[in-house]
């Protein structure tokens, strides 16, 4: 009989937990590392979308003077704080760079795939965890001006080729699917076949589903050293001891360049806050996720209260709460819908969000650590790429290869 490979993940967030399953489903024996709680970073607070068409990366074509405008408002939708810092100006270099078609094909075609892939082993874990709250309500954009429609449309048709059905809708059509919105529609785009869940419910069924495989999984582990020899990952000194395998997973979101950056690694990564608030349902509950398309800002409908996210704002490792941003997504969500000029808000939840320069995760073997598997860096995209990423990173670690890699992933491409 084969031995059980021996892995080791460093990172219990969607991607960590999603990769601790499918390769304990392939007969490796594997333990999972968190610095915190199991699903506290980014995997707790996002939108919860299941949505292979939201599959953008940042530095679309023509987002150029866009973003200068956005950049110039501090409460705009994207916004960088000016810094000298070296990380932000190499990482803004790669970022204008990438904006050109033939980049953007690549990674959308790739994106969508692992979208794709997920939303069906998501459906599975449903079928197993119905607390996971997957519903199938598509996902529409909304838009308050013929800008916004035309943007639509272009996003339509960039997923469209990839079996992502979408439909074109007029103001009086936006109305009748979406009775809730009160505000300013001109149009939108409807994508009936897109899913939501719960983000943290997910979490907690990935860790189940893990533990019931037989992943051993150790919260509040810090990483504090690596021990590399001859060009290979020979273990971690942990806050819980010593830890070694054959071969390691780094999977821990923003945190991944700061990790890198210890054993001398190239990971451009910066992290995108952004902010979740839970209030009560609205007096005319929406009824389908939406996409407040000039605002950046998701609406998700839950079983008793909303979920309203938004904004990007590249920093690094900055965990403050800016009151103005938490305002102007109240703000840009009250054109729209019924939301109450003080609204009661239940929970505010800021995180960050891994982000590489191109838009494009990192999913593949370092050059420079042979046994070492890096999966991050997926933007907004996490939760909807995570399950797909996870059957990725998989398939190469017990084969070889894998039908879902593409060139676009590689991790030493920077």
């Amino acid at each position: 009989m084969n031995k059980k490979k021996d892995i080791l993940i460093i990172g219990g967030g969607i991607i960590g937990l999603s990769t601790a399953v499918e390769l304990a489903r392939r007969g490796a024996k594997v333990q999972v590392i968190e610095k915190n709680q199991i699903g506290m970073g980014c995997s707790y607070g996002n939108a919860g979308w299941l949505t292979p068409c939201f599959a953008m990366p940042l530095p679309m074509p023509g987002l150029f003077l866009k973003s200068l405008q956005w950049l110039m408002d501090p409460v705009g939708p994207l916004y960088i704080k000016p810094s000298l810092d070296p990380l932000l100006i190499r990482w803004l270099y790669q970022f204008m760079k990438s904006m050109n078609h033939e980049q953007a094909r690549k990674a959308i075609e790739a994106m969508v795939l692992l979208s794709q892939v997920s939303l069906k082993l998501y459906r599975e874990l449903a079928a197993e965890y119905p607390e996971i709250s997957l519903e199938n309500k598509g996902l529409l954009m909304v838009a308050q001006t013929a800008k916004g429609v035309e943007a639509a449309k272009e996003e339509l048709n960039w997923v469209a080729p990839h079996q992502v059905p979408g439909q074109i809708l007029s103001a009086e059509e936006v109305k009748n699917l979406e009775p809730s919105l009160t505000g300013k529609t001109v149009g939108g785009v409807y994508f009936p076949a897109e899913a939501h869940a719960e983000p943290f419910k997910i979490i907690q069924a990935l860790a189940k589903k893990s533990r019931a495989l037989g992943v051993e999984i150790l919260e509040n582990t810090s990483v504090q050293e690596f021990r590399i020899e001859q060009g290979l990952l020979r273990g971690l000194q942990t806050t819980q001891g010593e830890k070694k395998a054959e071969a390691y997973v780094l999977a821990t979101g923003s945190w991944s360049g700061e990790l890198a950056r210890k054993i001398k690694l190239s990971v451009p990564l910066l992290g995108g806050k952004g902010y979740a608030m839970i209030l009560p349902p609205l007096k005319i509950q929406p009824k389908h996720p939406m996409m407040l398309i000039e605002k950046k800002i998701a609406i998700t409908p839950r079983e008793n209260s909303l979920r309203i996210a938004g904004t990007l704002e590249l920093v690094n490792q900055d965990f403050t709460i800016t009151e103005k941003r938490v305002q102007a997504i109240l703000r840009g969500s009250r054109e729209f819908l019924p939301v109450p000029e003080n609204p009661q808000i239940q929970e505010l939840w800021r995180g960050l969000r891994p982000c590489t320069p191109d838009g494009v995760p990192l999913i593949g073997y370092s050059a420079k650590i042979s046994n070492l598997m890096l999966a991050c860096g997926h933007q907004m995209l996490g939760l909807q790429s995570g399950f797909g990423t996870g059957q990725l990173v998989a398939e190469l670690m017990t084969t070889g290869s894998s039908e879902l890699d593409r060139k676009v992933y590689d991790p030493n491409r920077f």
